[in-house]
């Protein structure tokens, strides 16, 4: 399954669904959008580092996502795009 999902992902992208698949795993953590699409495939349920600090926020454990989202963007090079931004800010109430 990995060599199969090599020929469109990278290792560790493959690795992450082909073991998720193998232990029907109840949420992976992915990012890129063709590692998502794939895992949509296999029906696994997936969320990526806005959906982990959305919670975050829910939950107290941030004061700001919009914070913890530039943040990402100015020192991570984490690319975001516009309508996300948004959108995320507006599930937790900051927009």
């Amino acid at each position: 399954m990995i060599s199969l999902l090599n020929r469109d992902l990278d290792e560790g992208e493959s690795e992450v669904i082909a073991l998720a698949v193998e232990r029907e795993a109840t949420l992976i953590l992915l990012d890129e959008t063709d590692a998502r699409q794939i895992a949509e495939r296999y029906k696994l349920p997936k969320t990526g580092i806005i959906g982990v600090l959305m919670r975050a926020k829910r939950e107290a454990k941030i004061m700001s996502l919009r914070v913890e989202l530039d943040k990402l963007r100015a020192l991570g090079g984490f690319w975001i795009a516009d309508e996300l931004y948004e959108q995320a800010l507006r599930a937790v109430g900051e927009m």
